[in-house]
């Protein structure tokens, strides 16, 4: 049996994005688990409807990667207390135009890291509420926002701490089995 199939997005532009070092530790993580891929978000236009009729080739293929993923994982930072604009915006398009929403019955997982205790705590809270009760995604439970310290995530994408590896060890196995339960589900037709 083939490995889930899992797109991996970073909720961040930056280029030096502790978020997208959190990513690459978690596929680490992941491996033998599941096959991931990071799908890109920064190069698509702001969403406006008037652009749906014809979708800019950037946004064609975000939608064909979320769309051939078996689940999805998120892992971004926090904005103001919310969502980055750059996420957002990739979560608009997944859903449109409107009867192509991509989040719909997707396995989703979330995490994210900063500086602070809690920085990804409520644009994690908010993305939940959006992709879950609005948006029709199988959200993965748990939370997991990471304290981020210098060198804990090393150049090869080993988590250094042992107990945060464990702890998100626990947490890729767990979606990792989530994505599989989901998959191998029998599917419901709609009456």
């Amino acid at each position: 049996m083939a490995l889930p199939r899992i797109a991996v997005i970073v909720g961040s532009n930056r280029r030096d994005s502790i978020n997208r070092k959190l990513a690459q530790a978690l596929v680490r993580l992941g491996a033998g688990k599941f096959d991931a891929h990071l799908t890109r978000i920064d190069d698509m236009p702001m969403y406006n409807q008037d652009n749906e009729g014809s979708l800019a080739p950037e946004v064609v293929r975000f939608k064909d990667e979320i769309a051939r993923a078996d689940g999805v994982l998120i892992v971004t930072p926090e904005h103001n207390r919310s969502i980055p604009t750059v996420l957002k915006n990739a979560v608009d398009w997944g859903t449109r135009p409107w009867g192509k929403n991509n989040w719909a019955g997707k396995p989703i997982a979330i995490a994210g890291t900063s500086p602070g205790a809690l920085g990804a705590a409520m644009a994690q809270a908010h993305l939940r509420q959006v992709l879950g009760a609005s948006l029709g995604g199988y959200l993965f439970g748990g939370e997991v926002y990471i304290t981020f310290k210098q060198g804990l995530i090393d150049d090869q994408h080993n988590v250094a701490d042992e107990s945060t590896k464990k702890f998100l060890q626990g947490f890729v196995d767990g979606f990792a089995a989530f994505v599989s339960r989901l998959a191998s589900a029998p599917q419901r037709s709609a009456a």
